[in-house]
């Protein structure tokens, strides 16, 4: 079986910084011809999106796919709700987490995976501002011993 080439076009950071990720799932997007070229020259942004279930249906909001250059009357809406394709099971599954107190639907990625258009999605618990602090806190300590690590590897 030939190996799918995986293409990132977008990626959440924000996300990893406001949330605890504790599973992620794999959707397909339903989009339109000229989101799609859109998409292939990297113009998306999910910084400011969410996801919510409604009526057994998964729809992404606030999902910015700017406009195809050379597109006409068959560009779409930049901020226009799109729908995640997932199986059922999946959504009854979502649909039963997200109503205890704090979870959310955040998505974290969109990428090319062969020629198809997939939104990586987490499962996600909110964090207080104590535990952002302990994050940076974290990576400044992982900075120092990389820096560290390398004056000492240097001389």
């Amino acid at each position: 079986m030939a190996k799918e080439t995986v293409k990132l076009v977008a990626n959440n950071k924000k996300a990893y910084h406001d949330f605890f990720i504790l599973d992620t799932y794999e959707a397909g997007i339903a989009l339109h011809g000229t989101e799609v070229k859109s998409l292939r020259m990297g113009k998306c942004s999910i910084k400011e999106s969410f996801i919510r279930i409604e009526n057994g249906e998964v729809f992404i909001y606030g999902m910015h796919v700017s406009p195809y250059e050379k597109g006409n009357i068959f560009n779409k809406d930049p901020l226009r709700v799109k729908k995640l394709l997932l199986h059922k099971s999946e959504i009854n599954k979502l649909l039963g987490k997200i109503k205890e107190k704090g979870m959310s639907l955040v998505p974290l990625k969109v990428y090319f995976k062969g020629s198809l258009v997939k939104v990586e999605i987490g499962l996600a618990k909110g964090k207080k501002l104590y535990d952002k602090r302990e994050d940076i806190a974290k990576k400044d300590q992982q900075r120092e011993a990389q820096r560290d690590f390398k004056v000492r590897n240097l001389a």
